[in-house]
């Protein structure tokens, strides 16, 4: 297979071959560098689905092209977020909002923020007694869990206008928000991107944020990959060639969502067709060459911090937790 040298040729080729062809490609200057120093990776996999997590599931192919052998998909303890299975060991990259990054850096824990991967994941619905957030005051809003992601992130966006998550709001607790939601238990909640097809046709509640289009939330990204310090700083050359496998699915990801999706369900990783498509369409996948990762970082600390949630200010933030290095260099060979 001949190296593709450039992301057009790169994506023209997946687009005229097809999907299938995606797990021949290898990347571009990976002959030329060092050998990983290991070819065993462990990723994250959420067993009934996770279609935000596309291009992970899409990257283990490339991976293996490229000499990490040994690349394993492993679900964790599904009673705690993910990110938890990254500190704990279980897994050596994950993907993840920022705030639950930031959040894990803040505790001690020894990952690294490596790069962004898209945004646009969530969509804030509300009932006709609220138009904006700050019509939440006051208001019942349906979470899953407290301090897990879309709790972290609704506070976050309350917050921001003034308003105290913690006294201003009702939070109801329930297995199904938008089943809340639907029967009138709750005025709001935070719809995922599989969602959302099936409440704007049945015409659920209506929009009033999304992170997708609404600034600020959507000039920053919403998911980002972190690795275990052990392991970036052990194996660089293996995490590097990890990373660009990452970067190029997200490329397939945005160029061509159709053969992806595909990809995705004749693989075993999604259950369904029409859902991947739908969040590989929603999803802001080509986002990441043009974001800042650093900048994401820095917005969303800085929110955890006014919040109370964190004390460390954003730089700390940035120089404990993140590393640039290997994004840098794959943002050059990629040309950016």
């Amino acid at each position: 297979m001949q190296i593709i040298q450039n992301r057009r040729t790169f994506l023209a080729g997946l687009t005229a071959a097809g999907g299938a062809q995606l797990f021949n490609i290898r990347p571009s200057k990976a002959a030329r560098e060092p050998p990983p120093e290991t070819t065993s990776v462990r990723l994250g996999r959420w067993i009934d689905g996770s279609y935000c997590w596309a291009s992970l599931y899409l990257a283990g192919e490339l991976m293996r092209a490229d000499g990490l052998t040994d690349v394993r998909y492993v679900q964790g303890d599904t009673n705690v977020d993910n990110t938890e299975w990254l500190t704990a060991g279980v897994t050596d990259f994950d993907f993840n909002m920022p705030s639950m990054h930031i959040r894990s850096i803040e505790s001690g824990a020894s990952i690294k923020i490596l790069t962004g991967v898209h945004t646009g994941c969530w969509e804030l619905r509300g009932n006709d007694s609220v138009n904006g957030i700050a019509d939440l005051k006051g208001k019942r809003v349906g979470i899953w869990a407290f301090n897990d992601h879309p709790h972290v992130f609704l506070s976050l966006m309350i917050n921001y206008v003034g308003l105290d998550p913690v006294h201003e709001i009702e939070w109801v607790l329930g297995i199904s928000p938008m089943q809340d939601f639907i029967e009138g238990k709750v005025d709001a909640f935070l719809a995922g991107i599989t969602e959302l097809p099936g409440l704007r046709a049945k015409k659920i509640g209506h929009t009033i944020i999304s992170n997708a289009v609404d600034r600020p939330w959507s000039q920053y990204y919403c998911c980002m990959v972190a690795g275990r310090t052990d392991y970036v700083d052990k194996y660089p050359a293996a995490t590097k060639r990890i990373l660009r496998a990452i970067l190029k699915s997200i490329d397939f990801c945005a160029s061509d969502p159709a053969s992806a999706a595909r990809e995705l369900v004749d693989r075993g990783f999604l259950p369904s067709y029409d859902l991947a498509l739908i969040t590989l369409k929603e999803a802001q996948h080509d986002r990441w060459r043009g974001y800042d990762s650093e900048d994401s970082v820095r917005f969303y600390a800085l929110r955890m911090q006014e919040t109370g949630m964190i004390k460390s200010s954003p730089q700390q933030i940035i120089a404990q937790g993140t590393d640039w290095r290997f994004l840098d260099d794959l943002k050059h060979e990629l040309k950016l």
